[in-house]
């Protein structure tokens, strides 16, 4: 049986929290509100909660190995961004022909590469759909799928042979056989799926191989063996949690965001939490997330 205690609420009311992820360096966790247009961070030793104003909207992010800017996928596409000075050096806009759309979930992989899926938020034509990249130190930009509408729940297994990837309204994980190499998928099959009315989000793998995964109109995270058997259920106090992620010196933390967006008032009163970031304590560990480079 997984022990979970909820440890701290830090009261940031996003509108939609994303992208959390923890940072071993500076002992914060990280997360975008990306319809607010903010990035967050959260200082676990003295619970001090910063935020930073965004150009655009910040989709997700990662951290580096060689540069102390934040490797940023804005709506519009891949930059280096410096938050103090709110500096901007694109590197590539993918999706720059595609107005409705914009950048969504995302993370490094264990070799390195960052990738970002988008979201089709209006669709103009009827050839319009999101897409997953990854890119790569150098510079280059590969589109993996596409005919995607939401994509979500971007994550690796320990040994990077697996990848787990979401179109969220399809209510299924799927999972890929992964090319460590060269970023190449293959052999596509349903991981697991989700009930009418909950879409799966943002998603995170422990130490164990085992699947961590938000789930949008559902009121829980769920943890999945790595056979996409459901292992523990985590109820959240709020219908749309966001996005998972471990973190703390012992990688036993779990942080949840979530979001208010869309609730009606009578919702917002019965979950005056909604939007908030929930970390609890648990016995089971994490593992570091990977820096670009």
């Amino acid at each position: 049986m997984v022990a979970f205690t909820l440890v701290d609420i830090v009261p940031c009311a996003n509108t939609l929290g994303e992208g959390v992820q923890w940072n071993q360096q500076d002992g914060c966790f990280w997360w975008t509100d990306i319809h607010a247009q903010k990035l967050y961070r959260y200082q676990l030793d003295d619970k001090t909660l910063s935020h930073w104003d965004m150009p655009e909207k910040l989709g997700c992010f990662a951290f580096a190995k060689h540069d102390s800017r934040l490797l940023a996928a804005f709506a519009s596409g891949f930059a280096w961004f410096t938050p103090d000075t709110g500096e901007v050096e694109w590197i590539a806009k993918p999706e720059a022909h595609l107005i409705g759309n914009r950048s969504n979930d995302g993370r490094c992989d264990r070799q390195g590469r960052f990738w970002m899926g988008s979201i089709r938020e209006q669709q103009k034509t009827p050839w319009e759909y999101a897409s997953l990249y990854s890119l790569s130190v150098d510079g280059n930009v590969q589109q993996h799928l596409t005919g995607l509408h939401i994509s979500n729940a971007l994550c690796w297994s320990p040994d990077s042979r697996q990848m787990y990837h979401a179109d969220s309204p399809s209510h299924t994980i799927n999972v890929y056989d992964f090319d460590a190499v060269s970023g190449k998928l293959s052999n596509k099959h349903v991981f697991a799926q989700t009930d009418a009315g909950i879409e799966p989000d943002g998603a995170c793998v422990d130490a164990q191989g085992f699947v961590w995964n938000a789930q949008w109109g559902g009121s829980r995270v769920v943890r999945y063996s790595p056979v996409g058997e459901i292992d523990f259920i985590l109820p959240m106090p709020v219908t749309q949690p966001t996005c998972v992620a471990f973190g703390g010196a012992q990688l036993n933390l779990l942080a949840v965001t979530s979001a208010c967006v869309g609730l009606s008032d009578a919702a917002l009163q019965q979950q005056p939490q909604a939007g908030h970031l929930f970390i609890f304590q648990t016995d089971i560990t994490g593992l570091l997330e990977e820096r670009f480079g």
